[in-house]
């Protein structure tokens, strides 16, 4: 049975946050991945990769990351694959 697709996209909010992440010079490596995941997701209906969920997972379960960071790693797990 082929997995369901996720056709949520990234919202504006979360899209000017992610292009500042990635602007920012001081923005953590795990902040720039989810970022570009996010971006990746604003037009088109692209999935979060099962890497990137376990990254944004551990990212939302860890008290060592911003508030801006888990809103990333929120969103891009909101656009992940349900059945996965």
């Amino acid at each position: 049975m082929p997995m369901s697709t996720n056709k949520k996209l990234t919202s504006e909010q979360v899209s000017s946050l992610a292009s500042q992440t990635l602007l920012d010079e001081n923005s953590s490596k795990t902040a720039k991945i989810l970022a570009g995941s996010a971006l990746s997701q604003v037009q088109k209906e692209k999935q979060t990769g099962s890497k990137v969920e376990d990254l944004a997972s551990k990212v939302l379960q860890s008290p060592k990351y911003s508030d801006k960071t888990k809103s990333l790693a929120g969103s891009v797990l909101s656009q992940s694959n349900k059945e996965r």
